[in-house]
């Protein structure tokens, strides 16, 4: 039994990770096609893109002259998300622009769309790897390589890490790893509190889905025929508890309501209809398309305060179980193992409202279990942004990371933070972004954050 439960967990994880072999026939990869960079690109850099034969289509960016730099340095970007379309070649385009400042301090830089839509970290990395090797194929092969995950990437980027430079391991095409605003830990924990959104705003408002309409277990997300779409949960958001009007709009019963979500939750105003989105249409998609219609979160024994009566609260939101295999295949898909050789640095906001900063006290606890904590330099900044920080602060990181590569100078939360003083003379020309990074702040345990569940 228990190998024929270990069986339906890797077959669930194989769809998970998305195999290329289960593909749909594409076309052969196109080579790097020349393109016009867009702002705010270095106007000397020069620019192309690609597909890569798996269904990913990607952007490269390339600095003036640095083909004839001895300490050439490419920079692997895996984004965010996940995007649970089709994969566009726009995203890329926006990620370059958003990360201009990489091209700016003088590293090459590239990023994949990923082959497909929807959740599947394995299969990211193996597409972010695959464009690695086209960009050796076609500029040469760098000096030094670093793999730089944001957000939903960097779990993307922590699963490429053990698995193309695990610790031990023979010599790795990668030299090191940043990771930023880190959803990390797995999608099993960082995902849970999503759950508990679910259960807790149908509590209250009791709109999504409405008592005349078809009821489904909250944990699928969606079903996969509903019509439903983002402008309409914003209406049922707006409609129970005053979101997206003024606070002084709202009615009291809004207010409360609102109140009690947040609350329970522990999430920011600004934040709740992207949570409630994502709990939506990736759950939807995690669920359905991925796992077989298998539930990989419960709340069997969780216990929510927060609210004006945390008695009928707890007694009143719908409960689930979750589904060991589902479990278990997006555990192996997601987990990291903490099993690398590449030192690592990561930046998070404090007040990040999209991925928790408690998420990086996980990570720290699996690398520390690992044996491999020593090669983990975590930093924080006091801004309240997910998608990106200060410019001077990812130059800075860099920075810190390739001395601590080529000279074995492993970086400090201090020394991080005087770096990107030093640079924001270069960098941070209008005024507005500065260096936040506060050296002796650590993250608590996400436990403090999101209820703990049954094993």
């Amino acid at each position: 039994m228990k190998k024929r439960l270990s069986s339906l967990a890797a077959s669930m994880a194989f769809a998970l990770i998305g195999a290329a072999s289960t593909l749909p026939a594409h076309a052969a990869p196109s080579g790097p096609k020349a393109a016009a960079c867009p702002a705010p690109v270095p106007e000397s850099a020069r620019c192309y893109t690609g597909e890569d034969g798996a269904g990913s289509f990607y952007w490269i960016a390339i600095p003036k002259d640095w083909a004839k730099n001895a300490g050439r340095v490419l920079v692997m970007h895996a984004h965010g998300g996940p995007e649970t379309g089709p994969p566009k070649l726009e995203r890329s385009e926006e990620d370059l622009k958003r990360w201009a400042v990489t091209v700016k301090a003088g590293y090459a830089w590239a990023a994949s769309t990923y082959r497909r839509g929807g959740y599947g970290v394995a299969m990211a990395a193996e597409d972010t790897e695959r464009l690695r090797q086209i960009f050796v194929r076609h500029f040469g092969q760098p000096h030094r390589t670093l793999l730089h995950g944001q957000s939903y990437g960097a779990g993307v980027a922590a699963k490429a890490a053990e698995l193309y430079a695990p610790a031990g391991g023979a010599k790795s095409p990668y030299d090191g790893l940043l990771l930023t605003s880190g959803v990390l830990g797995g999608g099993n924990s960082a995902y849970d509190f999503r759950l508990d959104l679910r259960v807790v705003y149908q509590y209250v408002c009791r709109n999504h889905p409405r008592p005349d309409e078809p009821q489904y277990p909250l944990w699928m997300g969606l079903p996969l025929d509903s019509k439903l779409t983002r402008a309409d949960l914003a209406a049922r958001v707006k409609e129970c508890t005053g979101v997206g009007l003024p606070a002084a709009q709202r009615t009291p019963e809004q207010a409360a309501r609102l109140k009690t979500i947040l609350s329970v939750v522990k999430i920011q105003e600004r934040s709740l209809l992207g949570h409630l989105t994502w709990a939506t249409w990736l759950f939807q998609d995690l669920v359905q398309k991925r796992l077989e219609g298998r539930n990989p979160f419960g709340n069997i024994g969780v216990v929510y305060s927060g609210s004006a009566d945390d008695a009928a609260l707890d007694a009143g939101v719908l409960r689930y179980a979750a589904d060991p295999q589902a479990k278990g295949a997006l555990a192996a898909d997601s987990q990291p193992t903490g099993r690398t050789a590449l030192p690592t640095v990561g930046l998070h906001a404090i007040d990040d409202p999209t991925a928790f900063v408690e998420l990086e006290n996980s990570y720290r606890r699996i690398r520390d279990a690992a044996g491999t904590g020593n090669l983990l330099v975590q930093s924080f900044s006091s801004e309240r942004e997910h998608s990106y920080l200060s410019d001077s602060e990812y130059p800075a990181l860099f920075a810190a990371l390739l001395d601590w590569i080529d000279k074995g100078e492993k970086p400090t939360p201090e020394g991080l933070a005087q770096r990107c003083k030093a640079l924001m003379p270069h960098y941070d020309t209008d005024g507005k972004n500065g260096c936040h990074i506060q050296p002796a702040w650590q993250p608590p345990a996400l436990e403090s954050r999101v209820p703990s569940r049954a094993p």
